[in-house]
């Protein structure tokens, strides 16, 4: 599964910095580092110390741990929805993402110049908002002209029509909450609405919120006014604080020289780890294992999805061809650390293709093709 996170910001935010911090960087014990595949993408793991246990208990050759990309979008300045600067192309890669990550600023430094006159994390996050709900308005505003066109032919059924008035009645009550500038209302309406088809749009996305703060406000970042602000505007869990440059000067040292300062910094992870295990879990994601004596092998996929699809990972003739699979959880194998004795313990067990894969699962798929 290709998990895609857009990286936005406002110039001058340390959306770039952000950026090259991710493709020099690598998380240390495990040698999978960040790798640039294209000028703006960086690809890397998803940080999982279980693998770590996993490979201990059987003996693995390797690890191929959860994947997750990053795309330095192009930046952003007022009238992007209308083609301004390079906005043509900065909508186009939200549209491809799954996740939005905004970088915005959160200290003081009169030597780096911003268009804003003063520091303003919430105005830089409404500007891009902005953007995104009026090119929206756009794709409302020619999905309701095709709508009404549908309704008013003759070959639309019952089950037909009540798709597209439910549809239109979506679109308008979406269209109001755009013309008011309530995004938490854009929101809330189409995730109230899981079971109503309509035009994807790019207000509706999940987002995560990195607060850039300064050197000084690491050991307590959470102090910050600015991240304050932002906290009680979208909640706790939606905001990352990070010093960036500091981000970056431990992505350019080697594994001991990054301890070492982490140490001095009393910081206990990075917060690049921080980034890419909330993007992981914001979107809904688990992961499942297979695991022998030549590899352990992270799988991401959706919450809520069966044991038969989620096998469908693996190759697609064990999800054609499935037959059952044998299961046990990370947490038992973890304590009891040998098949025979999760069998001793009950926690061994085979599974129909209607189980519902759980966070840490452990499968073996028995298939016939």
């Amino acid at each position: 599964m290709n998990i895609k996170v857009g990286l936005v910001g406002l110039p001058n935010v340390g959306k770039s910095t952000l950026f090259n911090a991710l493709t020099k960087s690598s998380v240390p014990a495990e040698n999978y580092p960040f790798c640039t595949i294209d000028p703006h993408v960086a690809i890397t793991h998803v940080p999982d110390p279980r693998m770590n246990k996993l490979q201990e208990i059987y003996g693995s050759k390797k690890l191929i741990p959860s994947m997750i990309s990053f795309v330095d979008i192009a930046g952003l300045v007022k009238g992007a929805a209308a083609g301004q600067g390079l906005g043509s192309q900065f909508l186009s890669n939200i549209r491809e993402a799954d996740l939005i990550l905004h970088v915005v600023r959160c200290f003081e430094d009169k030597s780096i110049l911003r268009d804003q006159e003063t520091i303003d994390p919430l105005g830089d996050f409404e500007i891009i908002v902005n953007e995104l709900m009026l090119k929206d308005l756009e794709s409302i505003e020619k999905r309701l002209a095709k709508i009404e066109s549908q309704l008013k032919g003759k070959n639309a059924s019952g089950p037909e029509r009540k798709a597209y008035e439910d549809e239109k009645n979506l679109l308008i009550n979406i269209q109001a909450a755009i013309d008011a500038v309530d995004v938490k209302k854009v929101r809330s309406l189409f995730l109230a609405a899981k079971n109503v088809e309509m035009v994807p749009l790019l207000s509706t996305k999940n987002f995560l919120i990195v607060a850039n703060i300064s050197e000084n406000d690491i050991d307590n970042p959470y102090g910050n006014k600015y991240v304050k602000i932002l906290q009680e505007t979208f909640g706790n869990d939606t905001i990352i604080p990070a010093c960036i440059r500091t981000e970056y000067e431990l992505s350019q040292l080697d594994e001991a020289e990054s301890a070492e300062m982490m140490e001095m910094l009393g910081l206990k992870e990075t917060a690049l780890t921080s980034i890419i295990q909330k993007s992981f879990s914001n979107l809904g994601m688990i992961t499942f294992f297979t695991c022998g004596p030549q590899e352990i092998h992270a799988w991401p996929i959706a919450k809520g999805i069966t044991i038969r699809k989620a096998s469908g990972e693996i190759h697609s003739d064990l999800e054609r061809g499935f037959i059952c699979a044998e299961v046990f959880s990370y947490a038992d194998m973890a304590q009891f650390g040998t098949i025979p004795k999760l069998k001793e313990n009950g926690k061994f067990r085979t599974e129909g293709q209607d189980y519902l894969m759980q966070d840490g699962d452990i499968i073996n798929v028995r298939f016939n093709v």
